[in-house]
């Protein structure tokens, strides 16, 4: 269990079905995030079984509310099969969004990785994904190249921006997301 100001991140229960539900069914929450939205309460049980079993997968609990609102998975390197190396993918449901919530979430997901010799923590986002690119950005990560992603249950390949944030940055102290930091 990870703890920020305003959530509480944590694996999935059974009893997350009706909150995981109530965003994975929305036209484009999922689509934003390579996998379509679901028509049907059976197509939200296999994805919680899936969210479940997956330690790397933290529901992100509302305090205030005491309910998911989202979710953010750590996932191991896609690329170069790396120890040292996760990768992030995260959603929100949209009633939350633009209120600092997925930054924090983020920024104690970033903490708790760096704590144990995680040496880089990638981002990407479709390109045409502009809330998910923003939150990256705000976050501190730096963009590194272009790239392409297959979704399978979306038959479809994006464009997308990949991301790094590095130990080495976090140790020195560089924590600030973009916005807060003042010009030289």
């Amino acid at each position: 269990m990870i703890e920020t100001t305003r959530t509480i991140l944590r694996n999935f229960q059974k009893d997350d079905l009706p909150a995981l539900h109530d965003y994975a069914k929305l036209v484009g929450v999922g689509e934003g995030a390579g996998w379509k939205h679901h028509e049907s309460l059976d197509e939200t049980t296999a994805m919680l079984e899936t969210l479940i079993v997956n330690k790397g997968a933290y529901a992100i609990v509302s305090k205030k509310e005491q309910k998911v609102i989202g979710h953010v998975s750590v996932h191991p390197d896609s690329e170069g099969g790396r120890d040292d190396t996760k990768e992030l993918g995260f959603v929100l449901h949209p009633n939350y969004q633009n209120q600092g919530i997925m930054t924090e979430v983020i920024q104690a997901i970033l903490d708790n990785l760096f704590s144990q010799d995680i040496s880089y923590v990638y981002a990407c986002c479709f390109q045409d994904n502009s809330a998910s690119k923003r939150v990256i950005e705000k976050s501190g990560f730096l963009f590194e190249q272009e790239g392409e992603f297959f979704s399978q249950s979306l038959a479809q390949v994006f464009s997308s921006y990949e991301y790094v944030y590095t130990r080495k940055r976090w140790v020195e102290g560089d924590l600030q997301p973009l916005d807060d930091k003042k010009e030289s």
